[in-house]
């Protein structure tokens, strides 16, 4: 004869959580890595330090790409023009330029990008917004790359290394002034 068939109902209603899920926001994993690397947005902890300067970074991927800065390593490069860039997003970015298409328009001057970070950037010309403050001097930028360049003012920093004599500069358009001294080479940064 059969076996009699039980069912057992909970007298409330039961959630199960997973032990790989967030128990801060209840976001789930598959595995427990990317949990404990999630876990770190809400910690705000970054313990992938750079030995070469003072950053730091929440996911290994990241500091292997920062490390890029220091190394000058850009492994992807531009089939159109040559340019290269130290991550792929930055070529498929860069990319774009070589369209022709800009379809963003400043409604003020007229001028159009074929980026609407671009154009966000450009606006602020207009509107005199300066919304990235250095954190030592206060002086503020319309932009994080140039707030980025003039921090190193502060650090000393010089992630661009000449890579004939070995000099460093805080920006690339300074390495690149300066390989005009060594006539052996079109590129002292290594980039092309």
């Amino acid at each position: 004869a059969p076996l009699p068939v039980t069912t057992w109902n909970p007298p409330f209603s039961a959630t199960v959580v997973s032990d790989l899920t967030c128990q801060d926001c209840g976001r789930s994993f598959k595995q427990r890595f990317d949990l404990r690397q999630h876990r770190y947005v809400h910690t705000r902890e970054k313990p992938y330090a750079c030995t070469l300067c003072e950053k730091s970074f929440r996911h290994p991927s990241n500091l292997h790409i920062h490390l890029r800065t220091h190394s000058g390593e850009r492994p992807y490069q531009c089939p159109e023009c040559g340019k290269a860039f130290s991550q792929s997003c930055n070529l498929r970015t860069h990319c774009k330029i070589h369209t022709g298409n800009k379809p963003y328009k400043c409604f003020v001057c007229g001028k159009s990008f074929c980026h609407s970070s671009n154009l966000t950037i450009h606006q602020r010309v207009h509107t005199g917004e300066r919304p990235y403050p250095c954190s030592v001097c206060s002086k503020r930028f319309s932009d994080r790359s140039t707030l980025v360049q003039h921090e190193r003012t502060h650090t000393g920093e010089r992630p661009y290394a000449c890579a004939v004599c070995g000099q460093r500069f805080s920006q690339i358009s300074h390495l690149m002034k300066h390989g005009r001294m060594h006539p052996d080479t079109s590129d002292p940064a290594g980039v092309y």
